[in-house]
């Protein structure tokens, strides 16, 4: 079976969320699966560290890249002397048109749920061209059984018509053992101090960092530190001018560590020390940082709703998103209770021993052979 994959969002320098999970896949499916072939449609030349081309793997370039989805991949599948037999998309869209069944992977629906949160411009393109993908994809994937039902309920689709796949966490850079030892050099670098706890993600209004600043400014001698994209750092945080300013109007901006993007060789060090690991999102579609502090055994404190408590289970705390008291009492609980932390950081980490990057290919593959 010939298999075209979009890997616009697979080739680029700093990933994460969607961009994370298309890497991962083509990565995967190529190590497992030596029969299909594969052909990745990408914008500009592979980045190194996506797989080697082999036979049966291999990359094309196409142009235009700013009319990607509209016009680019169209013309690529109606022109090709041998078309696919399906196209595969890790991302919300798919071709316009397409004379090859479709595979689409849509995260969450998050932009119908809170609206007011995205920009203009990109509201429009989730709303609309998700809603398209939703009702002409010929089989969907998604990240979590609760969008699963968000995805039924919204675009009518049949339960049968969409297969949930959960995303996984890189087992070698998140080890306790492998991070432990680099303590004093991450100290040196970001000067962090030894009591602090962690956010991990994009700064935007859903991710509700500033009810999470608040709750923190109400604990004496603990620091926040948010490792996320802003101002300067490329597309994936939006409307962050009022948590960037939050810290100062509260009088904790001492307390209060923005580090923007990190590389992968820090993150897991500064994440292995934290005390706890907060995720109050108004929404989430899965919440991979979130596994990735389970692995790393940092117990974790998420919001009761979406996806989070289905990817936690047992395994953390969780919290009404709306409330900062709540926010600030289970964060008061975990750092004051050592034999708590213990507790959670173990449960965390049996929970995270449910996903993998390898049982998710696994499935996507196994979808393509049924729905091709």
């Amino acid at each position: 079976m010939k298999i075209w994959i979009d890997g616009y969002e697979a080739n680029v320098q700093q990933r994460l969320g969607s961009s994370q999970v298309a890497f991962e896949l083509i990565k995967n499916i190529e190590k497992f699966d030596k029969i299909n072939d594969y052909t990745i449609l990408i914008p500009s030349h592979p980045l190194g560290d996506l797989p080697k081309e082999r036979s049966g793997f291999r990359y094309k370039v196409l142009t235009p890249k700013r009319l990607w989805t509209r016009i680019a991949l169209p013309l690529a599948l109606y022109t090709s002397r041998q078309r696919p037999d399906l196209f595969f998309s890790p991302t919300h869209y798919i071709p316009r048109f397409s004379p090859v069944k479709r595979i689409v992977t849509i995260f969450d629906l998050s932009f119908l749920h809170f609206p007011e949160t995205f920009l203009k411009k990109d509201l429009w393109q989730l709303t609309n061209w998700t809603k398209f993908s939703a009702e002409n994809a010929d089989h969907i994937l998604t990240i979590s059984n609760s969008s699963k039902k968000d995805i039924m309920e919204n675009y009518n689709v049949a339960k049968n018509n969409i297969t949930v796949a959960y995303p996984g966490y890189d087992k070698s850079r998140f080890k306790v053992q492998n991070s432990k030892f680099k303590a004093g050099e991450i100290e040196n670098k970001y000067h962090l101090g030894d009591n602090y706890i962690i956010y991990i993600g994009t700064i935007q209004p859903r991710k509700n960092l500033i009810r999470l600043i608040e709750a923190v400014s109400r604990i004496e001698n603990l620091t926040l530190v948010i490792v996320g994209k802003h101002k300067g750092e490329g597309k994936e945080g939006w409307k962050y001018e009022e948590t960037l300013q939050s810290p100062s109007k509260l009088g904790i901006e001492d307390r209060v560590k923005f580090l923007g993007f990190v590389p992968s060789e820090d993150l897991s060090t500064i994440l292995i020390n934290a005390k706890v690991f907060v995720m109050p999102s108004l929404w989430e579609g899965f919440g991979i940082p979130v596994l990735e502090a389970m692995a790393c055994q940092v117990p974790v404190i998420v919001a009761n709703n979406s996806s989070l408590p289905e990817v936690v289970g047992k395994a953390g705390l969780l919290v009404d998103p709306y409330s900062v008291n709540q926010i600030e009492q289970a964060i008061r609980t975990i750092i004051s209770d050592k034999k708590l932390r213990k507790k959670y950081a173990k449960a965390g980490f049996i929970q995270s021993k449910k996903y993998s990057w390898e049982k998710m290919a696994k499935t996507v593959l196994k979808t393509f052979e049924t729905f091709a």
